[in-house]
């Protein structure tokens, strides 16, 4: 595989910028577990605001990672479905989500080493 030229890069960057957002990464990684409703997600995205849970999956529909649908009830209700193209991410977000998962104590006393040499 060739290096990637600089115009690749930046054009990567913008497209990987949109998944790896703060609360993306999360987002797709429930909805690929099923079609979720917005009150759902945002329970299940314990310090999510409403505003910034509404840009993110704005944000992962525009990219086309995710559909939204209006679904005729009473009240009516917005369902949240991963799209084909958030499908084919599915299993390097769930590679990252199992790294994330078995390094976190790694991380978290690199960052006590790291705070602990800053106050010394």
């Amino acid at each position: 595989m060739s290096e990637p030229s600089p115009e690749d890069l930046e054009l990567n960057r913008l497209v990987l910028e949109e998944i790896t957002s703060k609360w993306s990464l999360l987002v797709l990684g429930y909805l690929c577990n099923g079609p979720m409703r917005f009150n759902a997600l945002r329970r299940a995205n314990e310090g999510v605001t409403q505003k910034a849970l509404t840009q993110c999956l704005r944000r992962l529909e525009a990219n086309g990672f995710i559909t939204r649908s209006v679904v005729s009830t009473a009240p009516l209700a917005v369902l949240y479905e991963i799209s084909p193209l958030g499908r084919s991410l599915e299993p390097h977000l769930r590679a990252i989500l199992k790294w994330a998962a078995d390094n976190r104590e790694k991380v978290e006393s690199a960052r006590e080493a790291f705070a602990a040499k800053g106050s010394a």
